[in-house]
């Protein structure tokens, strides 16, 4: 568990910021980008955690804001350092925990009839955010992949969370007995 002793450090005053290996980068890298998504993702559900969620959803987003700690550490050390710097990454475990989620939840859910627009209720409306924050920071982790390696579990995760997070909209709206919102296709 790492010791914070001070806040700020002046390391990255020049423009650049450390990997977990050490390695001094740019701080506006595909990596550091796809980390940075993956930090917000974290503090948007936060936001939606402080707004008071039905249950079970924040059990689920509690243990999901520590896997995504576990998703960006995976993206600062380098797949290469990873055998000498053993850290936490996503596994194949996290992938069915989400879909497990989904299978739970939707089981309560009325079948989709037509595409969904964001909103509803006040908790419904910060899952979406949360959503579309979570596939800004797959495709952030879609670019960098696309240069560099990165653990096998990331994509994945990032996709079926982001599958999650329209499902717990939904449900947050079905518990609230707010209707979802519903896209006019004619309007």
């Amino acid at each position: 568990m790492p010791r914070i002793t001070k806040v700020y450090t002046r390391t990255g005053d020049s423009g650049e910021t450390a990997l977990g290996g050490g390695q001094r980068v740019g701080k506006d890298t595909a990596r550091i980008t796809a980390y940075g998504s993956v930090d917000e993702l974290n503090s948007t559900l936060g936001v939606a955690l402080a707004g008071g969620l039905a249950d079970p959803i924040p059990e689920a987003l509690g243990a999901i804001q520590n896997e995504l700690f576990h998703l960006g550490s995976d993206l600062c050390i380098l797949e290469e350092d990873k055998e000498r710097m053993p850290a936490p990454t996503i596994e194949p475990k996290h992938v069915e925990a989400l879909e497990g989620w989904i299978d739970r939840l939707s089981e309560e859910l009325p079948p989709l009839e037509n595409f969904v627009l964001p909103g509803g209720s006040t908790g419904a409306a910060a899952l979406h955010v949360a959503r579309t924050v979570c596939r800004r920071a797959e495709r952030d982790c879609v670019t960098l992949a696309a240069a560099e390696a990165i653990g096998d579990q990331i994509l994945p995760y990032l996709n079926r969370l982001s599958d999650l997070l329209f499902v717990m909209a939904r449900y947050e709206n079905a518990r609230r007995e707010v209707a979802d919102v519903l896209w006019d296709s004619r309007a």
